[in-house]
């Protein structure tokens, strides 16, 4: 007969522990624990089962590729795969490319409020022209819904709307239904109603996305999940979540600024370096077709510690402004805040400089922002953070026309990027007339194409503001 064995399972991150303890071994979080029941049988002599069907790689004809389904929105259909698939066709939006795979489950999840349920209504509305489309919320009520919609200013098309946590019940009205879209807003408050946890608990929450999945592919009904996040950022539920689903979509901005990224982390159908640029406006999400001219829009001119950098942002270069403020602490330990860079990179950078080029920051006070709440995470833009450092340390203000990137070594070498022909024609469209890049790089840049714009090569720091103001001035 069949044992049940206990175990505690994480609802944090999943690990799983022999007896209960107030903090979790695995990522430290404090009455997280919740027992589960597991049955454990043991295999008998003989093995049961149905012979599978097997085929050889090149058996398996080709169908022309999975149908996709434009969303409305380019910069959504980009992050889902679709800008990578030009000359493809979709059967949803005339011959353009999509990025919905039929059959496909994509997990989406942010911050509370971000505007994650704000992104799929506001898709709904094109979807349902085509696509029988139901949202299905353990959230809000029908009546939320529809007077969210109506602020947003949509009116949806073949869209249903159903206020329900049971997960059995969603699939049976989709299939029943011949539903070919399914939003669920969120994962964890569905629950199934064999299960003996409660709804968010790590076995509702894999066994829900388990259920779903099953349908998706069965039925070739393609399916959005609504994902909450946990104190660090990540989803919350167990890391197997995301094994499961197809796409994994993280919704990422601050809620005091108007633009929000959309990245993806996992995507089965296409590439994980694309993002989507959106801004939020009264009437919802908007695009950003071109997120190099918002960020640079409103700088300020003749203001010394600004400089412009190019980082690369999956496929699409991204100009943006580096603000440096460097000032005179009044304490015995001076403050180093980044905001949009990474801390221990700022601190490695000003080691760099007072060790390579002589400046003295030990004295100084230094805040680093990057305008419009891009996180910056490439190593080319070490060298626009250190201009704007030099300049916020110096006062001299850097030419507006210019703009510099790449990565910055411990001996104070710039060394090389790639995506340097990419960058360059950025700078050349966004109207800058000069470029500094690694000295390494230039070998990268076709010599039969006309940039348009002056473009120098620096081996090192010294040389990089030599090239800038010319003549270096003694901080």
């Amino acid at each position: 007969m069949a044992k049940s064995k206990i175990c505690f399972i994480c609802n944090d991150c999943g690990n799983e522990h022999l007896k209960w303890s107030g903090k979790c071994a695995g990522c430290g979080g404090w009455n997280t624990l919740v027992e589960f029941k597991e049955r454990d049988e043991k295999l008998s002599g003989t093995v049961s089962g149905t012979n599978l069907s097997l085929q050889t790689l090149s058996s398996i004809g080709d169908n022309g590729g999975e149908i996709r389904h434009s969303t409305g929105m380019s910069e959504f259909d980009r992050v889902l795969g679709g800008s990578s698939l030009a000359g493809e066709s979709s059967s949803a939006s005339g011959g353009a490319v999509g990025g919905l795979v039929k059959g496909s489950l994509v997990l989406i999840s942010g911050d509370p409020g971000i505007g994650k349920s704000t992104l799929l209504l506001q898709i709904c509305e094109y979807l349902s022209r085509n696509l029988n489309v139901l949202y299905v919320s353990g959230e809000e009520s029908e009546r939320q819904i529809k007077l969210r919609a109506d602020r947003l200013g949509i009116n949806p098309e073949n869209l249903f709307l159903a206020a329900s946590t049971d997960c059995e019940s969603i699939i049976c009205t989709a299939v029943k239904n011949k539903i070919d879209l399914l939003i669920i807003d969120s994962i964890q408050t569905v629950t199934i109603s064999g299960i003996n946890s409660t709804a968010g608990s790590v076995t509702q929450v894999r066994e829900c996305t388990n259920m779903l999945m099953r349908m998706a592919k069965t039925e070739e009904i393609s399916v959005f999940v609504v994902g909450h996040v946990n104190k660090d950022g990540g989803v919350a539920g167990p890391k197997v979540l995301e094994h499961i689903v197809d796409a994994v979509l993280y919704f990422e901005g601050d809620k005091q600024v108007a633009y929000r990224i959309l990245r993806a982390a996992k995507n089965r159908f296409g590439s994980t370096n694309e993002i989507g640029v959106f801004e939020m406006r009264d009437s919802g999400l908007a695009e950003v077709p071109n997120p190099s001219a918002m960020l640079l829009s409103g700088r300020p001119g003749g203001v010394s510690g600004i400089s412009i950098l190019c980082t690369m942002e999956g496929s699409r270069p991204i100009l943006a402004e580096v603000q440096a403020l460097v000032t005179k602490t009044g304490f015995g330990q001076p403050r180093r805040v980044a905001n949009g860079f990474d801390y221990n990179r700022l601190c490695l950078i000003l080691a760099v400089l007072e060790k390579r080029t002589g400046l003295n920051f030990g004295t100084y006070d230094v805040y680093i922002n990057i305008i419009g709440g891009l996180k910056v995470e490439e190593r080319a833009a070490d060298l626009g953070v250190a201009l704007a450092l030099y300049s916020g340390l110096t006062d001299i203000v850097v030419p507006e026309d210019l703009a510099v990137f790449g990565e910055i070594g411990l001996g104070g070498e710039i060394r090389s990027i790639s995506n340097i022909r990419e960058r360059v024609r950025e700078c050349k469209r966004m109207g800058f007339e000069r470029i500094i890049v690694p000295k390494s790089a230039l070998k990268n840049l076709d010599k039969r194409e006309d940039y348009g714009i002056s473009i120098t090569g620096a081996s090192n720091l010294k040389q990089m503001f030599s090239a800038v103001f010319k003549e270096v001035p003694k901080a």
